[in-house]
């Protein structure tokens, strides 16, 4: 089903294709995502060989059809392959999650972490929530007593993670 008929169903039809969708067989398990302005971020586990590459094929081939029939326009929207880093532990798991979660701060998209946990365009909010959502949140939250010392530990860093934004451009290595 494509994005503009599920958006004209009701919301009981909704709830059931959502519903069908989460007994489905998954590419993927999403710990994690950030929406940014100009890029995006996601903390996947994949589930079968070739999982990653084959559902963001599916997320940006839906996504740039979506966006040119809604613009009347044509062509590709993104500009690079996607780049992956593979993750050895669980530390840096957690730490990569905080990196993700962090970045609206970072970028001053969001100018305080207040605002960063009512932040639409991040799983960061739903870290936070009671109710079930797409995202695989128990994972990450399992390394920590509760979602309450998930938000010390992303918070922990932030000043750190946004000055390092800031002096990046003069790394001699940075294009």
């Amino acid at each position: 089903m494509t994005l503009s008929k599920f958006l004209r169903l009701d919301e009981t039809k909704k709830q059931d294709v959502l519903k069908a969708l989460r007994q489905s067989k998954k590419l993927v398990d999403i710990f994690c995502y950030c929406l940014m302005p100009n890029h995006f971020h996601l903390l996947l586990r994949q589930k079968e060989d070739q999982g990653i590459a084959k559902f963001l094929s599916n997320l940006q081939n839906s996504y740039t059809r979506y966006f040119n029939i809604s613009h009347e326009r044509d062509g590709s929207l993104f500009l690079d392959q996607f780049k992956a880093v593979r993750t050895e532990t669980d530390e840096q798991l957690v730490h990569i999650s905080r990196y993700i979660h962090l970045n609206p701060f970072t970028g001053y998209v969001t100018k305080s972490l207040e605002e960063l946990e009512n932040y639409n365009w991040s799983s960061f909010p739903d870290y936070f929530k009671k109710e079930d959502t797409f995202i695989e949140k128990d994972f990450i939250l399992s390394f920590f007593k509760s979602s309450t010392q998930y938000k010390k530990f992303v918070y922990n860093q932030a000043d750190y993670q946004r000055r390092l934004k800031e002096i990046e451009h003069l790394s001699l290595e940075n294009p």
